[in-house]
């Protein structure tokens, strides 16, 4: 038996340790686009961004992991082509590939705003190590920074790039940071924490074209003309999966490539993972294409077992997290589902969680420097509390969790 995973990044290289872990003795082959072994994404926004990483603290695990478990990692090939009937894998190198099973791990990639301009030095994306280490050449003290988005990326680089004494101004087109991922009030408190670091804020306002000099950014304009000074910036407005290969398969693919409970797309013999999937969450209810790594690593896992003959159903409820600064922001659950919320702790002491709840039942939590509030949140997911008392520090979390039902 042949396993081929198609990606080098969190998913690709936890199903290939999985399906070791799970006892599978077959042939492994991980097929990564980029000169590199497995490696993590959220440290590249901020520790190997601000350089307190190296790359061998991004790699998932060391290349002598791989190597001592018989897994052969094809780094710098990229597929081409699927052919679903031969069961082969076509690459840009020139082999082609035989396969019992194929895992599809190729995950997403930065949306482009295709404008003018765009093609100027001092224009980023991020989303690889090498996107990272251009960045990082431009990211001099006592620059101009412009960030165009407020979500996690851009946040993120917002919170380094301040501390290494640049000039940030992050652009954001809605009328919040974050609006997309979490309340107003959590938008709220994450902008005040940024603007009093010194970081420049402007929401209501769409960047739309870049203009410089001698092919280098000067400024980025924004709607209504309005131009904002930069020397570089950094466009974190979304990712978009990567399903070109499945549907030149065949593979039914909408807002990602379409995978059962069980992470197998509609072809038997192919199984989908991560950010690149639109699978069903029987803990929800409902379908999901989920940008996260919790989810990665969890679903991973999932197809390992599967792959290696088991029968597992992934259902678990979606978790993120962000740091930035000193400050972790640990989320589960979707809180535009609720109906009411109740904050434990001071939001004014940079330490406290906030439970969303539809009527007496907790959907989701924010906690922000509170591991033990968002543990205890991830257990009461579904769960009915008694909301005064979830809301009162006074009161043990255990005996909250005791009492939930």
């Amino acid at each position: 038996m042949t396993v081929v995973i198609v990606g080098g990044g969190h998913a690709g290289g936890q199903a290939a340790a999985s399906l070791r872990q799970e006892g599978y003795e077959g042939e492994v082959i991980v097929v990564a686009d980029e000169p590199h072994i497995p490696y993590q994404r959220p440290p590249l926004s901020k520790q190997y961004l601000a350089g307190e990483y190296g790359l061998e603290r991004v790699y998932l695990r060391p290349e002598k992991f791989y190597a001592d478990r018989d897994i052969a990692v094809r780094k710098g090939v990229r597929a081409l082509g699927i052919n679903p009937d031969a069961r082969t894998l076509e690459c840009a190198d020139g082999e082609t590939l035989g396969y019992d099973k194929l895992l599809l791990a190729t995950g997403s990639r930065p949306r482009k705003l295709i404008t003018a301009g765009d093609d100027l030095a001092g224009v980023h994306y991020l989303r690889t190590i090498a996107d990272v280490d251009a960045i990082r050449l431009d990211l001099k003290p006592g620059r101009r920074i412009a960030i165009v988005g407020g979500g996690y990326i851009g946040l993120e680089v917002a919170a380094v790039a301040v501390e290494m004494g640049l000039a940030v101004t992050v652009l954001e087109m809605e009328d919040r940071i974050l609006g997309r991922v979490t309340t107003p009030e959590m938008s709220a408190f994450y902008h005040d924490l940024h603007t009093g670091k010194g970081v420049v804020i402007r929401t209501g306002l769409r960047a739309e074209s870049f203009v410089g000099a001698e092919g280098r950014l000067e400024q980025v304009v924004c709607a209504g003309g309005e131009l904002v000074d930069a020397d570089l910036a950094v466009v974190g407005i979304g990712i978009v999966p990567n399903v070109e290969l499945a549907a030149a398969a065949g593979l039914d693919c909408e807002n990602g490539i379409i995978v059962d409970e069980t992470t197998r797309t509609t072809d038997p013999n192919i199984h989908a993972v991560g950010d690149c999937t639109n699978h069903p969450n029987p803990v929800l209810g409902r379908r999901l294409r989920l940008e996260s790594v919790p989810n990665a690593m969890e679903q991973s896992r999932v197809a390992a077992a599967n792959l290696a003959g088991g029968d597992k159903v992934y259902a678990t409820v979606p978790w993120f997290w962000s740091d930035q600064y000193d400050l972790k922001l640990q989320m589960v659950g979707f809180s535009a589902d609720a109906d009411g919320q109740v904050t434990r702790g001071d939001p004014t002491t940079n330490q406290f969680a906030t439970f969303h709840l539809s009527g007496d039942t907790v959907i989701a939590a924010d906690a922000v420097n509170s591991a033990r509030e968002f543990m205890a949140a991830r257990q009461l997911v579904g769960k009915k509390v008694d909301a005064g008392s979830l809301g009162d520090p006074g009161v043990d979390l255990r005996a909250i969790l005791k009492a939930a039902s």
